[in-house]
């Protein structure tokens, strides 16, 4: 979740004041108070009174903006019957959990669930290629291009008793679905909230989900992004997009940049005033800060290392005026990535931060070999390594060490039999391998160390 957020007291749409901001051809500002106790009156198909969560709400259609700020939604927010009306086809196939990419065991990889709403049970083969879809969407972007072979993709079968969701194609259209996914959440069109705690339902299904994805079975635009890491199930978090609409990826890849790169929102909302000007203290994000390039530079601060650097967004890092909100006081790296601009790439500063979310929950050394048992001189030492599909080539780095000193002949391996050891004492020694990624897209000597991944055996002659 963004250390930055809009004050508590501005999280609703103003009608009047998003009118405004749009008149003077700036994005619309989605602030609001929000009310001081859960409570759902207001709020399309609200529950009762349950805990608000804070969603982001994706840009408008055609703005080019990546968000439009924050809102305050009840957790069970969703639209839905109360009884279930499946059939038993239906019920048969609903929680079905399907692993659609797999590269490697739960434990060393970043597993994504993608769930979808409003699919019936004769709709679910194509909600399987819709989410394959949206991950090939996801994976044309860097870093996710180069590290795809780091993710499994998982997806778990919703049935929903009708097909669609509410909200399309107008906010009167009500459907009986699995999630309660609906348009229209706290009267913003775009805005496609989910009933989290069924969301969760779903998850707990599929092994240790590190990132949730909600497809809708709809073609119109919208989204949202519920980036409050989940208490407990331990997931990041969770973006909804539609299936059907061709800026959905983006939207979802926009979310993950919070959740999985920690990165704040770089765009601004100009001509609001409690935004004009930032006075708070140095933002934790590595994408926001209040220094200028020279102060950067100076202090050896933040994307210091990326200055100057030409971005594959199109414009040098540098410090660019405007960002978490504000028009000034706060500086962003490039001018236009994808935490301001849906259809951008991440900046190179973004990038960074996605590899290093990456590895918190991937490891490039799988043992095929059991670590648990002591190896003899005729068993063999074997890992499994991923290929990287990184554009210079550059792969993870493979060395391996006998009691803390390398061995500098297996450089590369795999594998390594106990009998190259050459031991000559019957005691106990430790064996271990190592797997680097030396990518130069990580600068950040604290980040680049936890780009390592290590295995180890007890071995004897």
């Amino acid at each position: 979740m963004n250390a930055l957020r809009p004050p508590a007291d501005r999280r609703a749409v103003r009608p009047a004041l998003r009118t405004a901001v749009a008149l003077a051809g700036a994005v619309a500002v989605l602030l609001a108070a929000a009310p001081a106790a859960p409570a759902a009156a207001g709020v399309p198909g609200g529950p009762g009174t349950h805990s608000l969560v804070e969603v982001e709400i994706p840009g408008p259609e055609h703005g080019g903006d990546a968000g439009s700020g924050h809102v305050r939604v009840p957790a069970d927010s969703g639209r839905a019957a109360t009884a279930p009306r499946l059939s038993e086809a239906g019920r048969a196939a609903d929680g079905q959990v399907t692993k659609v990419i797999d590269n490697g065991p739960t434990t060393d990889r970043l597993d994504v669930v993608v769930i979808g709403d409003g699919y019936t049970a004769a709709e679910l083969a194509r909600f399987r290629t819709d989410a394959e879809e949206k991950w090939a969407e996801v994976t044309a972007v860097e870093p996710y291009t180069s590290y795809r072979n780091l993710f499994n993709v998982w997806t778990v079968d919703a049935v929903s008793p009708e097909s669609g969701v509410s909200g399309d194609p107008g906010p009167d259209t009500v459907r009986d679905t699995a999630l309660g996914s609906h348009f229209w959440c706290q009267e913003i069109e775009r805005l496609l909230c989910v009933d989290r705690p069924k969301v969760d339902a779903y998850v707990a299904k599929a092994p240790e989900a590190d990132l949730v994805v909600v497809l809708a079975n709809s073609a119109k635009y919208g989204g949202a992004g519920y980036n409050e890491p989940s208490a407990t199930l331990g997931y990041e978090g969770v973006a909804t997009a539609s299936a059907g609409h061709p800026k959905s990826g983006q939207v979802a890849l926009h979310e993950t940049g919070h959740s999985l790169g920690k990165l704040a929102d770089e765009y601004f909302y100009p001509g609001v005033p409690e935004y004009e000007r930032y006075s708070g203290p140095e933002p934790a994000d590595s994408n926001s800060s209040t220094l200028t390039a020279d102060g950067m530079a100076g202090q050896r601060a933040k994307w210091h290392r990326w200055l100057g650097e030409p971005s594959p967004d199109g414009s040098p890092v540098g410090a660019y005026e405007g960002g978490g909100y504000f028009v000034s006081g706060l500086y962003r790296p490039t001018d236009a990535s994808l935490m301001r601009v849906l259809g951008k790439p991440f900046n190179l500063p973004g990038v960074e931060a996605m590899i290093a979310g990456f590895y918190r929950h991937a490891r490039i050394v799988t043992p095929l070999t059991p670590a648990a048992r002591t190896l003899r001189v005729r068993d063999t030492a074997r890992v499994s390594v991923p290929r990287l599909a990184t554009p210079d080539g550059r792969q993870p780095e493979i060395r391996w060490y006998l009691d803390g000193r390398e061995l500098k002949r297996f450089a590369g391996r795999t594998e390594v039999r106990v009998a190259e050891l050459w031991l000559l004492d019957p005691r106990t020694h430790r064996l271990t391998v190592t797997a680097e990624d030396r990518t130069a897209s990580v600068r950040d000597p604290g980040l680049a160390r936890t780009l390592r991944s290590t295995a180890e055996w007890n071995v004897r002659f």
